[in-house]
């Protein structure tokens, strides 16, 4: 899920400030990105004094230079490596559209002579100023001061670089609902006009034709035939019979076909029990495939989980996963054993699952839930974090986490973890309190900050602390 990522570099400049720290800017920065794996543009040194922004003029060229290389940066770095002119940096980026982070240089004890001392410290209030007068969103950091080659700035880099996936893969995408809400789950309802202000377009498609067109598909299709392989070596399938494999890998490639024709960026598949009735299979390995393919795939027609496990995915470049507040550790009032019956991506399980036969819907229709993909979640740092549409908004919370190694018995059902989560019992009362469902999306890493930079900074999305 890796993607390569571009920066837009911008520096600034004062008339009185001694100008020439910038050239030694331009080479720190480009070395900066380069080390952290990104690649960047800049405009040209003699485009003006040193190729910094310092008056209005320039900063129009510069806007220019950004329109003449659209869609080919992820965000903006405004470097700051002297006293910057606020009217030349809102000139040169109001209409960036992208992320703007906000990097000043630190002054040094001993260099604090005219020709070297920066003010730098001072000057980035005069931009941030100025930007939130025009209302251009941007991204500061700590420290208030950074150099471009300290450790801390590669830190910096790297969340920047997650905002910004966020950001420019959340403004606008689309998500895939596939059947109706299950008609038990008023839990799961969703605001689908809330999402559309949020540029999330929602393409809605009847259970009833992905069964027409399940049923369309001969067992001897090259396409089911391809996809019965691929599942094959993505999970165990040594316990499920061939008929209700075929019936699986069909299923699997009408949703690749709607994906593909709505260019779908996400999922919710309404998963029972209609499939089960009349299908005799259990979709849940195959929305685990589906994630670990970069697919935000949701259970249960959870919309808004598949909004908050895309959110992840791409913060963390690791796919997310939905899962149940399922059932208490113990005595232990911090862990909770988070679980499902297997939407969960190889990649945050312990090893391969295995496909077997969902128990509940065994218990008095044996043979009707094949796919149910078991196994355990590996111990990881992680963030939790969910959303619901309220009032024409969406509203979503995040915390952090760790699943740990702790055991689950082997009787236990379906893929799951135990997680840990510093005050958790507070927590789960504001989830509560504050109408939440009992699903919550899971993210490999911390990225609470991230997720709520750009949420509130740049998508408008409202925030809940439950910390």
């Amino acid at each position: 899920m890796k993607t390569n990522m571009t920066f837009a570099l911008c520096f600034c400049n004062r008339g009185f400030m001694p100008g020439e720290l910038i050239l030694d800017a331009r080479r720190e920065m480009a070395q900066a990105v380069t080390e952290a794996g990104y690649d960047y543009i800049m405009m040209e040194e003699s485009a003006t004094r040193f190729g910094g922004v310092e008056t209005r003029d320039e900063g129009l060229l510069y806007a220019r230079w950004l329109k003449e290389h659209e869609g080919q940066f992820d965000g903006v770095i405004f470097s700051m490596p002297i006293f910057a002119d606020e009217n030349g940096a809102i000139t040169a980026l109001q209409d960036a559209g992208v992320p703007i982070l906000m990097q000043a240089y630190p002054d040094e004890i001993g260099k604090m002579d005219f020709a070297h001392r920066r003010d730098a410290y001072c000057g980035k209030f005069s931009v941030t100023d100025v930007f939130a007068q025009y209302q251009v969103p941007f991204t500061v950091l700590k420290p208030h001061v950074v150099h471009p080659l300290s450790p801390k700035f590669q830190e910096n880099l790297r969340d920047f670089a997650a905002i910004c996936r966020v950001v420019n893969g959340m403004k606008r995408f689309n998500l895939g609902c596939i059947g109706a809400r299950t008609t038990a789950f008023k839990t799961v309802r969703f605001d689908e006009i809330a999402m559309q202000k949020h540029g999330i377009n929602v393409e809605a498609f009847d259970l009833a034709e992905v069964f027409e067109k399940v049923r369309a598909k001969a067992d001897d299709d090259g396409a089911v035939l391809a996809k019965a392989e691929r599942l094959k070596h993505y999970a165990d399938f040594s316990k499920v019979p061939a008929p209700n494999l075929a019936t699986l890998a069909k299923v699997a490639v009408v949703i690749d076909e709607y994906i593909d024709e709505y260019h779908l960026d996400a999922i919710a598949l309404r998963c029972w029990n209609e499939m089960e009735t009349y299908l005799r299979i259990c979709p849940c390995v195959l929305l685990s495939e589906l994630n670990d393919r970069g697919i935000a795939a949701s259970c249960e027609i959870d919309m808004c989980s598949a909004i908050t496990m895309r959110a992840m995915a791409l913060a963390s470049e690791v796919p997310a996963t939905v899962l149940d507040w399922n059932n208490n550790y113990g005595d232990d009032e911090n862990k909770v054993i988070l679980f499902h019956c297997g939407p969960v991506a190889q990649t945050l399980m312990v090893g391969k699952g295995t496909v077997g036969e969902h128990k509940m819907f065994a218990k008095t229709d044996p043979g009707s839930g094949w796919g149910v993909n078991e196994g355990r979640i590996r111990a990881m740092p992680a963030t939790i974090s969910n959303c619901q549409t309220k009032d024409g908004k969406i509203v979503v919370y995040a915390s952090e986490a760790q699943f740990t190694a702790d055991p689950i018995e082997s009787a236990y059902f379906g893929c799951a973890g135990v997680c840990e989560i510093p005050d958790l019992q507070n927590k789960l009362l504001k989830l509560a309190r504050g109408g939440f469902k009992h699903h919550t999306s899971v993210g490999k890493g911390h990225m609470k900050d991230i997720l709520k930079e750009a949420f509130t900074t740049y998508l408008g999305y409202d925030w809940v602390e439950i910390d």
